[in-house]
């Protein structure tokens, strides 16, 4: 079983940036690297709709931006594609395998997060496996309308139960993020209203201000 080690992230908390489905190579880059000049520390490659052959490259893209911004890029779904560009970790949800063998095949080192929806049957079953424990939709979502609502006070049991980072995703706006971080989340995954934004890098750094203001980047979790 792989321990978890807080050294594995490049920061304890903060903005997790998810990259939007659909977008030309080129424009998602340009709005990657301005979510990582705004402070983003956490960037996964999520897109479901580019072909596995379309999707290296960018990997590999993103993956030389985030080393040069001192961030870690997190594949979505997609452990060989992981390996294949030397992302350091890779996050999984209940139809992308089993954790327990995704963790002999990254081995020790890479980040494994895990989807745990509303779940905390799956949190416990993905907990010795993985490296943070992600729950939502915590709010409404234009991503996933359909997804289970996931009550904030999940977050923070989870974390008294686990003891490892916990990530809320699903309609998080800076006006609402105040109340996850309150919660118990260590990471907020944000897609709409980052990459939506007019300017990605302030947004981003806006984000960064509320775990400053709240304190909660004042003391790593593990």
């Amino acid at each position: 079983m792989a321990l978890p080690s807080a050294s594995r992230f490049p920061a304890p908390r903060g903005l997790y940036a998810i990259t939007p489905d659909g977008l030309p190579a080129a424009e998602l880059f340009a709005r990657a690297e301005a979510a990582l000049a705004g402070g983003t520390r956490l960037l996964q490659y999520r897109d479901k709709l580019a072909e596995p052959a379309e999707r290296r490259p960018v990997a590999e893209a993103l993956a030389a931006a985030c080393v040069r911004h001192g961030a870690a890029l997190i594949i979505n779904d997609d452990a060989e594609l992981a390996l294949a560009v030397g992302a350091p970790g890779v996050h999984l949800g209940k139809d992308d395998g089993d954790l327990a063998a995704a963790r002999r095949r990254l081995g020790p080192g890479l980040l494994i997060g895990a989807s745990c929806y509303a779940d905390p049957a799956r949190a416990a079953a993905a907990a010795p496996h993985v490296d943070y424990l992600a729950f939502g939709a915590v709010f409404p979502s234009s991503v996933k309308p359909g997804a289970v609502a996931a009550p904030l006070a999940l977050l923070g049991a989870a974390k008294a139960a686990h003891g490892l980072p916990i990530c809320a995703i699903g309609g998080i706006t800076l006006a609402n993020a105040p109340r996850v971080i309150a919660a118990g989340a260590d990471w907020l995954a944000v897609i709409t209203d980052l990459f939506s934004a007019p300017d990605i890098a302030e947004r981003a750094a806006a984000y960064g201000r509320l775990f400053a203001e709240a304190g909660a980047s004042a003391e790593p979790l593990l």
